[in-house]
């Protein structure tokens, strides 16, 4: 009897580090940010406002002043365009940084709010964050 504990013993300890092995895809959120990525111009935004602002100011003042109010318009109505339509093109992701036990570092990118908080405990399942 004393035996085959003995040897149950000594089979569990063989299999002890298998069953705690670490886990390559098991790991802690340690960050979450927000991050706003600043939109393009395209030049359209930027030529339309121009347009608009020179029509505005051709609309003030008459002779010399006409003219430098067309100018002014347009510029201002160029810049004004531009960054209209590179905040129109602006997005918002959310980062989760996350600690893998192998010692590695992840970043997940949502476009969504998520609901993951730092210290929350994850897997990677096919490329996605899951839950332990």
């Amino acid at each position: 009897m004393i035996r085959k504990i003995a040897i149950f013993a000594a089979a569990l300890c063989l299999a002890a580090p298998a069953a705690f092995a670490a886990c390559d895809n098991c790991g802690t959120v340690t960050m979450v940010n927000t991050v706003k990525k600043e939109g393009e111009g395209s030049g359209a935004g930027a030529v339309l406002g121009g347009v608009v602002g020179g029509v505005i100011g051709h609309q003030i003042g008459s002779g010399r002043g006409n003219t430098a109010a067309t100018v002014a318009g347009a510029a201002g109505g160029a810049y004004a365009g531009h960054q209209i339509e590179k905040n129109k093109n602006s997005a918002t992701e959310y980062h989760v940084v996350v600690k893998l036990e192998n010692g590695t570092d992840r970043t997940f990118r949502f476009k969504d709010p998520t609901s993951y908080k730092v210290g929350d405990k994850i897997r990677v399942v096919d490329g996605k964050l899951a839950r332990r």
